[in-house]
């Protein structure tokens, strides 16, 4: 088993070294052993650990979630079913996520076509809507 420093490991997996540190302060991985020198020294383990923190983050989950799915990962009788129930939860979030922004485009697009682009800042439809209360409205009224 090889050991790797703290600059070896983030460039391996292409993060901060502070981003690691931030991780061994949430507890998502164990803090590593010292050299006599006080250099942080990860295995191949922790290497691991970490590109599966990389690979959740990619994929949406929250750094609580993540924590969640490595319990889950290591807990002796976890089955499948387990994490298969977080994944739909997070589909579904970014299903969410996915509509909002969706609707936000419509809105700006809409807003940005309404804007002649000159003429005084008062007649703005973009600073309009922005002004009002309820952008939805201002879409609906072609402002």
């Amino acid at each position: 088993m090889e050991n790797y420093t703290i600059g070896q490991v983030a460039r391996r997996l292409g993060i901060g070294i502070e981003t690691i540190r931030f991780y061994e302060r949430k507890g998502l991985i164990d803090e590593p052993a010292r050299k006599e020198s006080g250099y942080r020294q990860y295995d191949d383990a922790a290497v691991a650990r970490l590109a599966f923190i990389q690979q959740a983050k990619t994929l949406g989950f929250s750094l609580g979630e993540i924590g969640e799915l490595l319990s889950l990962k290591s807990r002796p009788g976890a089955t499948s079913r387990e994490i298969k129930l977080m994944a739909k939860g997070k589909l579904a979030d970014i299903e969410q996520k996915i509509k909002m922004l969706q609707q936000m485009r419509r809105t700006l697009k809409t807003l940005v076509e309404k804007c002649p682009g000159e003429g005084a800042l008062g007649e703005c439809p973009i600073l309009q809507a922005l002004d009002s209360r309820d952008l939805r409205s201002a879409r609906n009224r072609g402002t």
